[in-house]
Order: C-alpha cells, then structure tokens, then sequence
C-alpha cells in the first residue's frame, strides 16, 4: 500500500544512491534552491549503502525522507521509493547531478496545462559543461549494425541512423522523442499507473527506453525540455567492464521483450559484431586493453557463457509482468 503523507505534493523526487552520500549534499541543496514554489516531496533511497546515506540525509535534509533496500538495480531502488508516493509528478534523479537553471515548479505547471505528456527528460551537462546528448530513439537492428560499423561522428544524426541525438542546437528547443536518459525522468503519475513501474529484470540499462516505449504504447508522448537545465557528473571513471557486459545483458532482455525473432536475432548479431570488432582493435586504431578485455567479457556475457554482472534477473521469463504502481485511496491523488 501507498504510505500516507500528511500533504499532497505537486512532485516527489527519487534519488537512488548506492555509497554515493558524498554527492547528496550538491544534489539536495540545489534540488531545494529550483523548488519554484512546488510542494516536493524529497525521497533519498538507500540502496543497501555503507557510507552512512541515512544519517546524512536526516541531519542535514530533516525535510527529506530515507527509504531502505537491498540493491536489486537501478530500477529495484527506484520503484520502492515510487510505491511510497501520492505526488501528481514523480522525478527519477540521479544523486550526481546539481540543478542548475530552472525551477520545478514551472515544469509542473508546464505539465498540468499539458496532460498528454506522460515523461520529460531536460537539458544535461557534464561536469566540464559540455551538452550531453541526452535525447535518444530506440534500439533497433539498424541502428545497432549503424553503431557497429561506423564512427558516430561519421553517422548523420538527421537521418536518424544511430539511437543518439547529436544535432546539439536542437536541444535548445522542445523535442518529442523515443526516450530520454535515466539521470532525470520526470514522469506523470497517470503514465505509471498506465504503463507500470520500471522492470526489475533489467538491472542497470535498458530501463530507460523500456518504461518509456511502455508510456508511449499507453498513449502519452515523452518530450526532451529546454525549462531545465542541470550538470550530471558522470563518464569519468573510463572503461568498466562490468557495466560494458551489463549493458549487452540489458539490451538481450530488452530484445527478447520487444522485438520479433527476425528482428532480435540481428539486432543481438549486430550488438555481438560490434563488440568482437572492439576486442581486436588494435591501440593504434583506438584500442585498448582496458576496452578490448571489456568487449570480450561483454560477449561472453551476451553468450551466455558468463552470467550477468549483477547476477541473473528476479524472474527469468520475458512475459512475467511488470510491477505496477499501487493505486491511491479514493480522494488522495
């Protein structure tokens, strides 16, 4: 059941951290500073940490809450927060981001006046201020043998032949699209009622476009929006094999959910192609022996011949259904 609250809120915002206290306080601060006028309700997951997330949050943020889980992923944590929330809007926030221009409050007003969005995704940074590529499209056989083969940079982004948004001016402006990155889903409480909670199954990746196809199939539209602006400080730790062999674990389950035979098939070839090419780059093409041991790990996972990362999935069927979010008591949502 929805845990009680003793006020509506306009938004809940989830922040999943697995021992990554030391970037709470930026993220709170900044979250509570572009609060707008909207009535937040602040959820910090503890995701089975060590580095004291409960403690921190409750001497330093007495106004948030702390919701304790074993970790199960990315969207375990996510979801046993959401269960807890009455708000209109819900925000799945990474804990190392700062918002940095904006309010939220001008994005639940954006959002009530227009009902037929069910997700927003906004500007994002890196921690150099570069613009991120956030805006994406969904996997797909040819985008995969596109991503195989040719050097992103080479591919035109117009043409829609690679899952990345590269046009960079055009996340200046409003844009509906596929699916936008984890790091900040800003999601309708209706979609998920409509189109259920993140999927277990997937760990880490994959999460992201599988709820959004799921809210777009329940007929809300998912838009990229330049009202907010924020810096996501990520990328930096260089190649990790582990979370390169997730990835490929991620989209088999994704393809096995969404796509037909024929299409899974060389969608998986595809996937498979590209990372028997990066384990034989030689460094003077690019290689390295941090990437070349982190495609040959990622193939064996995708084999089968490795399990995944993270350990095997909650529930093995691609049919097993997704957790759906608990519909509130008459007269609270």
């Amino acid at each position: 059941m929805l845990g009680e609250q003793k006020n509506e809120r306009d938004l809940s915002i989830v922040i999943v951290s697995t021992n990554e206290a030391h970037w709470l306080d930026a993220c709170l601060t900044t979250v509570y500073a572009h609060a707008g006028g909207a009535r937040l309700d602040v959820v910090v997951v503890d995701n089975e940490s060590s580095d004291g997330v409960r403690g921190i949050v409750e001497g330093s943020f007495p106004e948030a809450r702390v919701v304790s889980c074993q970790n199960r992923g990315f969207a375990h944590g996510n979801n046993r927060a959401l269960e807890t929330c009455t708000s209109r809007y819900s925000l799945c926030l990474n804990p190392d981001t700062e918002i940095v221009d904006g309010n939220f409050g001008d994005l639940v007003e954006m959002l009530d006046e227009r009902p037929e969005i069910g997700l927003v995704g906004v500007k994002q940074l890196d921690s150099d201020g570069a613009l991120y590529p956030t805006v994406r499209r969904f996997p797909s056989a040819k985008r995969a043998f596109v991503e195989a083969f040719v050097p992103e940079s080479l591919s035109p982004s117009s043409v829609g032949l690679g899952e990345r948004r590269l046009d960079l001016a055009a996340y200046e402006r409003e844009l509906e699209c596929d699916w936008s990155t984890g790091a900040y889903m800003l999601i309708r409480r209706e979609a998920l009622l409509s189109a259920g909670l993140m999927d277990e199954r997937l760990f880490l990746y994959c999460d992201e476009p599988d709820l959004c196809i799921r809210i777009k199939q329940a007929g809300w539209k998912v838009i990229h929006s330049p009202r907010m602006t924020i810096v996501h400080h990520a990328g930096k730790a260089g190649v990790k094999p582990k979370l390169v062999a997730q990835d490929v674990f991620a989209r088999r389950v994704y393809a096995e959910k969404h796509f037909s035979a024929p299409h899974r098939y060389a969608y998986l070839g595809a996937v498979a192609a590209r990372h028997a090419t990066r384990a034989m780059l030689p460094r003077r093409a690019g290689g390295s022996p941090e990437r070349r041991a982190a495609s040959k790990l990622a193939l064996s996972t995708l084999t089968g011949r490795r399990e995944p990362p993270f350990g095997p999935p909650p529930a093995t069927s691609v049919d097993a259904p997704v957790r759906m979010l608990p519909v509130p008591v008459s007269g609270r949502d």
